[in-house]
């Protein structure tokens, strides 16, 4: 096959047009995850084969438009700026078509080969809408494919016209969004001096002219550093002052006017409506979800059945891997000699890292429930609600975004605030974000509530953990907020979708790409981490230990007792030998050091360990008290849930103070730098560290002695 250039296609639009479900139907399995450089936001990549050429789809962050406010806007404008993809692909909800055009009008101004993908074409004709086609494509200059990632409609031909734009065997008009006459003529007259400036030859003249005249902050840093800077300063602070003169305005918002004016007059004159509108199904579903009474409620039910159906479903499989690999352990023992050898396979990779790994189904389970929330429509709902709770803790409803984000990994909650203009509202949610429970806290808490609550009871537990969580986090706000922070909250305006029912690949997507996240985090720090561990919990070896074990065997071997009961003595004796090993190691000598303070929690030297080294990534707490616990009931039941219920120094009480502890106590290192970023000095940081540790003790010393008193 004669095969030409490949193609790079660059998928934009809102949230909640369906760009990523089609972005799945597109590219099927061949699809890999990774991070945009040098920013948290994930990279969707994949490709497809078609008409002998290999089409590379990148699905950009969703975004409603291309000012450089968030990290999606600001990654999605980079990409097409910088990475010059072949073809832009604008998927827009066909049924919300008047708020879809903002990006497309956006897009046009960049003057990119742009193909429009005129999504949810199912629901359009559903809803009895009407759109002229052919007159929107003259109008965008582009053209217009129907597609339907639910019923797998359009693909072939927006394939097709892919590669037909790409070879340049379709024109593409560009049409020019014409400004008002003084908007238009300074965004010429900057332009016409961008065109002087050698240094910026490769660049849309007109198009920074626009984004100079919007006061764009990234379009004012590329062209001050060039000497046309002086006349072009000189252009805009004339733009400024006839606009103000004749509408009493600045430059900015008449372009913004004009966008707007653009897409209502594309809209009157090529979408009609159907003239009586029926109640639909998500009216009727909103009249609940929404109601002022029943909407938190509501809310909470759901959350609570994502948690029951976690621990129910994940706990036989967890059941099932914990099998696996003490199966695994059993196999190697006979067959691994040498005791150096053996400790560090089974007591350190196999009980550590499987420590983790374990709990993948439950990872997957929970993320599978937040995806579905966030797909249907209702989480945008949730935020709604919770509006109203938020102003009461100084916040609003879109702080509730980034908390939310923050129940999967702190990082790009952190970086997801960018979006919140008011200063003090953004730091405020930064320094609650922290309290909600990232999936890195979950492996955690399903090994301890799975070890001494009834599986009932273990869902409950860690819905209360979650909503513990919550409140501290809000009562962190609310006091920031009444005092240094102490500022009115900004209105919340927020587009509440339509709730659809979401595709099965987008679900087994999310899921996939989770869990090779969570094997891949399995595989290189925390097993670096445990292989640590079990190195500073074996060494320095004590040799007086190991020569009153040697007498032990050998005072064993010649006894006159059965092989069985030769082998049961030879078990514990090596145990207690290992257990002490384990004090005199260089982890041993720390805990006891760190002890003291950790002891009124109900917390021994082991559990401290595990606390500071989870530190790294909250996983490593489990894998920690694996590789600890493991090498002091060397030879014993060889699953973690069943040592930690019969080891005398865990119990339910000590279970519920570590759950809460790690709930609320320093969160990564990874998050305390992004955090250092987005606050702009390290003083916020480390007050707030010590914020939370005093906050951790004394949850979890109260926790604790409130759980012995109700025993």
């Amino acid at each position: 096959m004669n095969r030409r250039r490949d193609i790079t296609v660059a998928l934009t639009g809102n949230p909640n047009a369906g760009k990523s479900s089609l972005f799945n139907v597109m590219t099927g399995a061949h699809q890999r995850v990774g991070n945009f450089p040098g920013v948290t936001i994930e990279k969707h990549e994949g490709y497809v084969d078609y008409q002998g050429r290999r089409i590379t789809v990148v699905d950009l962050p969703g975004t409603y438009s291309l000012t450089p406010f968030s990290p999606e806007e600001i990654v999605t404008r980079h990409f097409i700026i910088e990475e010059k993809p072949d073809v832009v692909v604008n998927v827009v909800e066909g049924a919300n078509l008047e708020r879809n055009l903002l990006l497309t009008v956006q897009l046009m101004e960049m003057e990119v080969d742009l193909l429009v993908a005129l999504n949810m074409i199912d629901e359009v004709e559903e809803k009895g809408i009407s759109i002229d086609q052919k007159q929107l494509q003259k109008l965008l200059g582009s053209h217009i494919v129907p597609t339907s990632a639910r019923q797998k409609r359009g693909i072939d031909i927006l394939l097709d016209h892919i590669v037909r734009v790409a070879d340049g065997r379709i024109e593409i008009g560009k049409n020019k969004l014409v400004f008002s006459a003084e908007v238009e003529a300074a965004v010429t007259k900057i332009a016409t001096l961008l065109s002087h400036e050698r240094a910026l030859e490769g660049a849309n003249h007109r198009w920074l002219a626009i984004k100079l005249l919007e006061n764009d902050s990234e379009a004012y840093h590329q062209v001050q550093q060039h000497p046309v800077w002086v006349k072009v300063e000189l252009a805009l602070q004339e733009a400024i002052t006839e606009c103000e003169r004749l509408h009493r305005t600045d430059p900015e918002a008449l372009i913004t006017e004009d966008r707007h004016s653009f897409i209502r007059g594309a809209m009157q004159e090529c979408v009609r409506q159907p003239h009586a509108e029926r109640a639909t199904m998500t009216d009727y579903i909103d009249m609940v979800v929404l109601n002022r009474v029943l909407g938190i409620p509501v809310f909470l039910a759901v959350v609570w059945g994502i948690f029951q159906l976690t621990f129910s479903l994940g706990e036989p499989l967890t059941k099932g891997l914990e099998y696996l690999f003490s199966l695994a352990g059993a196999t190697l023992e006979p067959m691994l000699p040498d005791p150096l050898l053996k400790s560090i396979l089974i007591d350190g990779i196999l009980a550590g890292v499987g420590g983790v790994v374990v709990f993948l189904p439950n990872i997957v389970l929970l993320f599978i429930g937040l995806s579905f929330l966030e797909a249907s429509g209702y989480m945008a709902r949730a935020a709604f609600v919770i509006d109203k709770v938020m102003h009461r803790f100084g916040l609003h409803g879109k702080s509730f975004i980034p908390m939310v984000t923050g129940f999967g990994c702190s990082i790009p909650a952190i970086m997801a605030t960018r979006t919140l203009k008011s200063r003090s509202d953004r730091l405020a949610t930064i320094m609650a974000i922290p309290f909600m429970s990232c999936g890195a806290k979950l492996p955690l808490y399903v090994l301890l509530a799975g070890a001494f609550f009834p599986p009932g009871i273990a869902a409950n537990v860690m819905f209360g953990i979650y909503l513990l969580g919550i409140a501290v986090g809000l009562w962190t706000a609310w006091m920031l907020k009444s005092t240094v922070l102490k500022s009115d909250s900004e209105p919340f305006v927020m587009e509440l979708p339509p709730y659809r029912w979401p595709t099965l690949a987008s679900v087994v997507f999310q899921a996939r790409m989770k869990a090779v996240m969570y094997l891949k985090k399995a595989g290189t720090l925390i097993l670096a981490a445990v292989l640590l561990i079990w190195a500073a919990s074996n060494f320095p070896r004590n040799r007086e230990i190991d020569a009153r074990l040697a007498v032990e065997k050998a005072r064993i071997e010649v006894s006159d007792s059965s092989t069985e009961q030769k082998a049961e003595t030879l078990r514990v004796v090596e145990a207690k030998a290992q257990a002490a090993q384990l004090e005199y190691s260089v982890a041993g000598r720390a805990g006891k050091l760190l002890e003291p303070l950790i002891r009124p929690l109900g917390f021994d030297w082991r559990i401290g360990i595990a606390l500071v080294t989870g530190l790294a990534a909250k996983e490593v707490v489990v894998s920690t008290l694996g590789t600890i616990v493991s090498i002091g009931h060397s030879g014993q039941a060889s699953d973690l849930t069943t040592i930690l219920r019969s080891d005398p120094g865990f119990s339910r009480a000590t279970a519920l103070s570590l759950m809460v502890f790690t709930l609320l106590y320093v969160p990564c290192v990874a998050s305390l730098g992004i955090m250092k970023k987005e606050v702009g000095s390290w003083k916020p940081v480390i007050v707030f560290t010590g914020y939370v540790l005093l906050i951790a003790w004394v949850a979890s010393f109260v926790t604790y002695h409130a759980a012995l008193f109700m025993q």
